[in-house]
């Protein structure tokens, strides 16, 4: 993508509008579109699901593309010591943790809120 004043002495690469920083060099989560998708601009949903009679806590409404699921769900496993995977719409904790996952999440950024019953 060319800059502004592509080609004269004021050329200038195109910048981050969050962070300022020219867009090879930015490190902002962007979603699939490119634009910038902050942990504050994901309403994150956790609740809880019964499945083959166990509970299971699952967080729904991330970004798979501006969000590392893989690395929040080892964080959010890690801090409810349980088992957990990551699906295509979100992540999965082993358990009834909803309490505890809406905490970590919200330490993380995330307007996180407790869904259902």
């Amino acid at each position: 993508m060319p800059g502004l004043f592509d080609g004269t002495s004021l050329e200038r690469p195109v910048s981050c509008e969050v962070c300022g920083a020219a867009l090879e060099q930015c490190t902002c989560p962007r979603d699939a579109s490119g634009s910038v998708c902050r942990p504050a601009d994901q309403p994150a949903r956790v609740h809880r699901e019964k499945r083959r009679g166990k509970w299971m806590t699952v967080v729904t409404g991330l970004d798979p593309k501006a969000t590392d699921l893989a690395m929040l769900s080892k964080q959010l496993r890690k801090s409810c010591s349980a088992g957990g995977a990551v699906t295509a719409d979100g992540v999965e904790i082993q358990g009834d943790h909803r309490d505890a996952v809406v905490a970590a999440l919200r330490g993380l950024g995330y307007p996180a809120r407790a869904a259902g019953g």
